[in-house]
């Protein structure tokens, strides 16, 4: 719902032309800093949280801490999917609650909304980084506990680069299946000591990132043999 702060005043005062002033500046401030960086980059970590969970209640409530952080700014979101999903934090007023649309006629400024891209990423440059991110926890886990799990880890950051171009902690449990059931396998050629270590090199790297690791299934011990 609307702040009724943000209704408009039609009373006028004993000084209209200041208190037009005053009312840019404040329109003008919070254009420069109505969402702060620190909230999106907060969103788009629950967001992902969300998506990753394999509990309903768990992934609930990832949304809910979202919606709940938001709210602090009258904002809202919603999850676009047409193409690769995408995160869109916007004015609350923007949002008809009766009727669960976005009312166009509502929108005054378009640049109010941000629009976080949730899978993969187009820009080299963005790959960089993400790459990079991803070698160090592999550098990491080789300086702690030597080249097995290190080629472990370096084999999952070939995998998070060439198909998905995600940090670690943003993999979904269906990915790391993917990875250990179908790339691990199929793709990496891994030794005899990096097929008995990589369920534990995969904790490690978790490890490395300070995060959890999701649930992931594990091959037939058959197919790990093929």
């Amino acid at each position: 719902m609307s702040d009724p702060s943000h209704e408009t005043d039609d009373t006028g005062g004993d000084h209209p032309a200041a208190d037009a002033d005053h009312a840019d500046g404040d329109a003008d401030a919070n254009a420069d800093n109505e969402l702060p960086a620190e909230v999106v980059d907060e969103a788009e970590r629950l967001t992902h949280l969300e998506r990753a969970a394999v509990d309903d209640n768990e992934a609930t409530a990832y949304a809910d801490r979202r919606e709940e952080l938001l709210a602090e700014y009258d904002f809202t979101s919603r999850i676009r999917k047409e193409d690769d999903a995408t995160l869109v934090c916007h004015p609350e007023e923007w949002h008809d609650d009766e009727n669960g649309v976005i009312r166009t006629d509502r929108i005054n400024d378009i640049s109010r909304a941000v629009e976080i891209q949730l899978e993969g990423t187009e820009d080299p440059d963005d790959w960089a980084a993400v790459d990079a991110h991803n070698r160090d926890l592999a550098d990491r886990v080789r300086e702690a506990y030597g080249d097995v799990h290190g080629d472990n880890a370096d084999t999952l950051a070939d995998f998070l680069g060439n198909h998905y171009a995600k940090p670690l902690e943003y993999l979904t449990g269906l990915e790391l299946s993917e990875f250990r059931t179908e790339y691990f396998v199929r793709n990496a050629w891994p030794s005899e000591e990096q097929r008995a270590a990589i369920d534990e090199s995969i904790r490690l790297t978790y490890d490395a990132a300070d995060e959890s690791v999701p649930e992931y299934d594990r091959p037939s011990s058959a197919s790990s043999r093929s």
